[in-house]
């Protein structure tokens, strides 16, 4: 399920409720009809809803009664700025994922196998402090985002700035034909044509045999 449709799914207040108590336990039906305050035939369509999506799993214990539980993490994102409106979802990462490698990031790394309650609550406080500075260096990124965004307005005339950022953007993904920056910035080819050119006499973008990129 892509994020739009994730987003669509939790703005209904009730099945939000429904993962919040799903956080702390799994429930069966009934709980989650006394807890929410609606049948529970309201609960078990919202219930198919978030299985469906593949937030929410169940199992069937000894009695026969059919238990609810959060299947895995999801990230949802929302951004919303004077030059982007958008939403990403995120799953996590295979456990073999080696972080160490990115560029960008200076995180140390511990062997998380083993260990006491002591050393758990170590990881545990030390990865929330992460999280937390994460996000707001996030934050901060997208700060900085929409000023340079504002500058390009600045910088270029007949407020097209918009556009030679979107383009400089989608390059960042590598080379790229006009007809495909086209159709991912929306706008039409000769325009597109024309702001490579600008770009390139700039010496922000090159032409070669796999398409346009950035220097």
């Amino acid at each position: 399920m892509d994020s739009a449709e994730l987003l669509d799914l939790l703005g209904n207040a009730n099945r939000r409720r429904i993962l919040r108590l799903l956080a702390h336990k799994p429930c069966y039906v009934t709980e989650i009809s006394e807890y929410l305050g609606v049948s529970p035939k309201a609960v078990i369509d919202h219930l198919k809803k978030l299985e469906g999506a593949g937030l929410v799993e169940s199992r069937t214990d000894d009695q026969r009664r059919k238990y609810f539980s959060i299947s895995r993490n999801l990230r949802l994102e929302v951004r919303v700025s004077p030059y982007e409106f958008g939403t990403k979802s995120a799953y996590p990462t295979s456990a073999g994922l080696d972080i160490s490698t990115c560029r960008h990031l200076s995180i140390e790394v511990e062997d998380e196998d083993g260990g006491d309650l002591r050393d758990l609550a170590r990881q545990l406080s030390r990865l929330e402090q992460l999280e937390n500075e994460l996000s707001l260096a996030q934050r901060w990124v997208q700060g900085r985002v929409t000023d340079v965004r504002d500058r390009f307005d600045e910088a270029i005339e007949n407020g097209e700035g918009r556009l030679y950022a979107e383009l400089v953007s989608a390059l960042t993904q590598g080379p790229l034909s006009v007809q495909s920056l086209s159709r991912e910035v929306e706008a039409p080819p000769e325009l597109v044509e024309k702001a490579l050119g600008r770009l390139a006499e700039e010496d922000v973008v090159e032409r070669t045999d796999e398409g346009w990129q950035l220097r």
